[in-house]
């Protein structure tokens, strides 16, 4: 055993030698006399007595173990036996917080106040001004912030912490009203928005967790696509980037919704394609390629904002709303967040009774399905989307006494309620979107069919209309349908999912006309041997009205019910309470339909 006056110093934990030392050396109490590597860390071992060094036990490098002996300190008279604990006091620790608050300020929009400036005089906010107004306060748990763009081969690492912070993108988990989401935006003051090594790496990184999490995303896709300056990864194509894939991979399997103001191109608008719900900022231009890309492939010189106005998006289909400004987006997105299948409160049903009023008392006059619908659902709860594309259908979210639904309808003052290519695909895409959130459909039918035709056909119709029975076919969730004037042929059934079985209730008002196809066209078509044998023009006029007369008193909705191809008629005020307490009975999903891949055939 050691004499009293030494003191024999041993190792507090497994680990290796990194320094020790030398014999003879005078130490104080704080004097460090090995350092341990441990778990990647460096730990001091100190002297804790006044004294010298007699006699060192170990060599740098070597292993060792928890109470290994490491050195002998002969201890000066007043000395206190024992090992030292303590750590560094607080003056020999670098200010890391105060670094940390400085990079964190670098973060903020007042650090770049030139920028900023230049943002709002385009009528635009900063991207965190734009979160901030999105997401509850303080509820932002952000990843990645301090990284910077990949060109330290270019630019000094001070310039690029200062001039790149978060390579351009911001996200992380954040809660809206209460509601956990992922959030991501780029950010157009950090290099226009462009897509670098890192923040691809971010996203990579956010989309997994949305993946493992079940996270609905919220993504701001403003941007000038990919950034050929990062210099500091060996990159040729960059077309093994794996955000795309995993953006993508989360179709249906969680709700993204897409945001994009100001220029949104090549990269950052693929990424906005595959969202679920796609909003357009009214002024903003998304293409596929920007300027210096089309510019590039030979086909002119385009201004930025006439590479793809949103009234060309909103046209074709791309973009399914509209908003007036960045703040109108957000409240979008945050009532599209909402439709998660939470019900509010009740709202009273008696608002039905207005209904009785809308349709025109002659069947042949056109109205406005959007009158109908605003009296049908909720008040204010009505969300439509693409409205001025295939306008013969109608889509959108709302809510049945406080319950979210997604809605499809006929508006017969477009093609008389007539499905074209374009309101085909709008009707699937709602089927396709209903079943994706978890949402029951409400199907409006005022239907006299498929639009037929040469010119029709040309759009290659018979796709189209393929892709919507197929839609319908794949439906888990549940579908109730009304029959409120015309359930004419394909159109008709393609509306109900395929079939008049296919939804949970199917049901007619009391004025609604059913047939295999329009009722004129039936008795043209199926009575044309009789109609020709009458040789008086004026006879023959008058038998087929008759024909015609009793096809509609055959086709009527009681007559129809009583032959139980409808499951029942209604009073139109009765109908959002008959629907409501059918989808309230009604599981989230119906049993005995497995999920299947689906060949979408747009």
């Amino acid at each position: 055993m050691a004499d009293a006056s030494f003191v024999q110093l041993r190792s507090p934990f497994v680990g290796t030698i990194v320094m020790v030392t030398e014999p003879s050396v005078s130490v104080t109490p704080d004097t460090v006399v090995v350092l341990i590597e441990s778990m990647k860390m460096e730990h001091p071992v100190y002297a804790g007595h006044d004294g010298i060094v007699t006699s060192v036990a170990v060599r740098t490098g070597e292993p060792v173990e928890e109470g290994t002996i490491l050195l002998e300190v002969r201890c000066a008279p007043a000395a206190v036996q024992g090992v030292a604990t303590e750590i560094p006091t607080a003056e020999a620790i670098p200010d890391r917080v105060g670094e940390l608050m400085d990079r964190t300020r670098l973060l903020q929009d007042g650090a770049r106040p030139d920028a900023v400036a230049k943002r709002h005089s385009r009528g635009l906010r900063t991207a965190r001004e734009n979160l901030a107004d999105l997401i509850d306060p303080g509820s932002l748990i952000e990843y990645g912030r301090f990284t910077y763009a990949a060109q330290t081969k270019r630019r000094s690492v001070e310039d690029l912490i200062a001039k790149t912070p978060g390579d351009g993108l911001i996200c992380g988990t954040a809660t809206v009203d209460g509601r956990p989401v992922a959030v991501l935006s780029y950010d157009a003051m950090v290099l226009a928005g462009t897509q670098g090594q890192r923040n691809h790496q971010k996203k990579d990184r956010l989309f997994d967790l949305v993946r493992r999490q079940g996270l609905p995303v919220v993504f701001f896709t403003e941007g000038g696509g990919g950034r050929p300056g990062d210099t500091d990864h060996p990159v040729v194509t960059g077309l093994n980037t794996e955000a795309f894939h995993a953006f993508a991979a989360l179709s249906g399997e969680v709700r993204t919704i897409g945001i994009a103001a100001g220029r949104c191109f090549a990269g950052n608008a693929a990424l906005f394609g595959c969202c679920d719900i796609t909003i357009a900022v009214e002024g903003a231009s998304i293409g596929m390629g920007g300027p210096a890309m089309i510019e590039g492939g030979g086909l002119g010189i385009v201004e930025p904002d006439a590479v793809g106005p949103v009234a060309v998006h909103a046209s074709a289909g791309s973009v399914d709303l509209v908003a007036h400004d960045e703040a109108d987006a957000i409240r979008l997105a945050k009532v599209l967040l909402a439709a998660d299948g939470v019900q509010t409160a009740l709202v009273n049903s008696d608002r039905s009774a207005a209904m009785h009023a809308i349709l025109p008392e002659d069947r042949r006059r056109a109205y406005d399905v959007h009158r109908l619908l605003e009296a049908f659902v909720d008040p204010e709860s009505l969300v439509e989307l693409r409205p001025v594309f295939g306008g013969a259908i109608v889509t959108a979210f709302a809510r049945l006494e406080g319950r979210p639904i997604a809605i499809v309808a006929y508006n017969p003052i477009v093609n008389a309620g007539a499905i074209d290519a374009p309101a085909a695909d709008k009707a699937a895409r709602l089927f396709q979107l209903a079943n994706a959130w978890g949402l029951p459909v409400v199907s409006l039918v005022d239907s006299p069919g498929f639009m037929v035709g040469p010119e029709a056909e040309a759009t290659g119709l018979v796709r189209h209309v393929g892709r919507l029975f197929v839609a319908g076919a794949a439906l888990s969730v549940p579908i109730v349908a009304v029959i409120t004037r015309r359930g004419y042929g394909l159109g008709a059934q393609a509306m109900c999912g395929g079939s008049f079985t296919t939804p949970l209730l199917t049901v007619a008002w009391p004025q609604a006309e059913l047939g295999g196809m329009g009722l004129e066209g039936a008795v043209r078509l199926g009575f044309r041997k009789e109609l020709n044998a009458i040789a008086d023009p004026t006879e023959r006029a008058a038998a087929e009205a008759h024909m015609i007369a009793v096809a509609y008193e055959h086709g009527r909705a009681l007559n129809v019910a009583g032959h139980l191809e409808v499951d029942d008629v209604i009073d139109p005020s009765d109908t959002r309470r008959i629907l409501a307490t059918t989808l309230n009975r009604a599981p989230a999903r119906l049993r005995g339909l497995s999920e299947r891949p689906l060949v979408d055939r747009r």
